[in-house]
């Protein structure tokens, strides 16, 4: 007898569908799974079998072909269990299959018959209500995951019997429900970090601002202990709170890697992504054998941040540059293909010496010249001149640790940002846009216009300082940003001189490469 139950599988993080198809036959007792399954879905034969055995039903003493369709993608995980099991009880009779293909079946099975947790569970949910189904069934801890999507019923189960029962018409199983509104104007996770707490370093924190109304880069450079960490951690209690969209995109990503333990602040507040300047190229931008997103992936809709740059590997930090100005990344491998969004502020910190004290009138550097420029050609010049905001951080005086005023709340600021934010929504509306930072030369002449003042500045730009075409256009845009930051319609020449100030540090790296 033949049976087909629906299941799902996923290419970068977009699910698609999967028809297991059983089919069981006279002859020797064989149990074959096909439709190119990698080692983990192989493995489950012996799970399955256990699993109905121990579930109180009977396996059938018969040639048992399981096909996986289509069969020409390769299909790993453990999510095939529970719906081969049930098209295996379909097959031989054990249950009806009126209703099993109105529903996406998913889980993992253990010997016992319990149903655990599996990955993907959101793009699986997604897939679903895309193609119609009516619902879909998932193991009970990732229900809320699931539940995100509206439309579909979600069904959460916690054994193979309670899914037979289902079937069969036995026993019902509660649906699970998500109150969008709720969600719909989230607000982060109460923060503990506070931009109030940061003494002194009004340079910085503006720099910062400026970067978080236009989702513009930044490279902080200066001594140890001068609060470049602490500033950067503090970079998305002022970004804006995230749309319920992309909450959506941001846990697609973190479910694919199975990353979703603590829903309550991996889905609904901005990631923060720290990687140890030991990472490898694969780790950093995505890869491996099994394609899986990297790091810049993970952060996603919110902020990379790549402490002490110049100890990262050359050939790592290299690999950023494509992804950086293409928000995505495609990883292609024999015989598959995937791709990642990774639309996030890359934010960076580094001394400027080896030792770190370069410049630093309390600290005496140790460094001859050569160890300098070794130190800072590690930084190639066009990933630098992809960085729109490049700033000099000094050591705290004590006068600023010791003053006993708070400095500005995240709150106010993170206003101002929304504010500027508006701005430039309706401004880019039109186009595929939603920040400065990502305007090209075309989008520069149209929401850009110069006047005579601000050109001849920016003519000195080039001239004295050197400024690349590149870095001209990160000026204009770091300028446009200003200017929304003060509800200003067009770019004056305070706003393009400030742009310019914020840019000048990475003179120092032209000459030391």
């Amino acid at each position: 007898m033949l049976a087909k139950v629906d299941s799902c599988s996923v290419v970068g993080i977009d699910g698609f569908i999967v028809e297991v198809e059983v089919d069981i036959s006279y002859g020797l007792p064989v149990f074959n799974i096909v439709g190119l399954p990698e080692v983990s879905v192989r493995e489950s034969k012996d799970r399955v079998k256990t699993a109905i055995k121990n579930s109180g039903y009977a396996f059938p003493m018969d040639r048992v072909v399981v096909n996986l369709a289509p069969a020409d993608v390769k299909k790993d995980g453990t999510g095939f269990d529970l719906p081969i099991a049930m098209g295996i009880l379909a097959a031989s009779g054990a249950l009806s299959p009126d209703k099993i293909n109105d529903y996406l079946i998913s889980g993992e099975l253990s010997l016992d018959g319990k149903v655990k947790p599996v990955k993907a569970v959101l793009p699986y949910a997604l897939a679903a209500k895309e193609n119609g189904y009516q619902g879909i069934i998932i193991p009970f801890e990732n229900a809320r995951e699931a539940a995100m999507v509206s439309g579909i019923d979600v069904l959460p189960v916690t054994s193979l019997s309670q899914t037979v029962d289902f079937f069969s018409g036995f026993a019902g199983i509660e649906k699970v429900h998500m109150d969008l509104k709720q969600l719909s104007g989230f607000k982060d996770s109460a923060c503990e970090m506070d931009f109030s707490e940061v003494s002194g370093q009004f340079h910085a924190k503006r720099a910062l601002e400026i970067a978080a109304a236009g989702s513009h880069s930044v490279l902080m450079t200066g001594p140890p202990g001068s609060g470049k960490s602490m500033l950067a951690k503090r970079l998305p209690t002022i970004l804006p709170e995230l749309t319920f969209e992309e909450a959506i995109e941001v846990t697609q990503i973190y479910s694919v890697q199975g990353f979703i333990a603590d829903k309550n602040s991996s889905v609904f507040s901005r990631p923060f992504r720290s990687p140890h300047h030991t990472i490898s190229e694969a780790g950093l931008v995505g890869g491996g054998s099994k394609p899986a997103p990297g790091e810049i992936s993970l952060a996603h809709n919110g902020v990379l941040f790549l402490d002490e740059l110049p100890e990262f590997k050359k050939n790592v930090l290299e690999v950023l540059r494509q992804p950086f100005e293409d928000g995505k990344v495609s990883i292609v491998r024999a015989g598959r293909r995937a791709a990642y969004p990774s639309q996030f502020m890359l934010v960076a910190a580094m001394n400027p010496c080896p030792c770190g004290y370069l410049s630093d009138p309390m600290g005496k550097c140790t460094c001859t010249q050569p160890q300098i420029q070794k130190y800072r050609s590690k930084i190639s010049g066009p990933l630098l001149d992809r960085i729109d905001i490049q700033i000099e951080v000094p050591r705290v005086e004590y006068k600023d640790l010791a003053g006993g005023t708070e400095g500005e709340g995240s709150s106010l600021i993170r206003k101002r940002v929304n504010k500027a934010r508006k701005i430039q929504e309706e401004r880019l509306k039109k186009s595929d846009l939603f920040s400065n930072a990502k305007m090209s030369s075309r989008h520069l002449k149209v929401f850009c216009p110069l006047d005579g003042e601000c050109e001849k500045l920016l003519e000195q730009a080039v001239d004295v300082l050197g400024f690349s075409v590149r870095a001209c256009h990160s000026v204009i845009r770091v300028a446009r940003t200003i200017a929304d930051l003060e509800a200003e319609p067009e770019i004056k020449r305070d706003h393009l001189a400030e742009a310019v100030q914020f840019r000048s540090f990475d003179r120092g790296f032209g000459q030391s490469c």
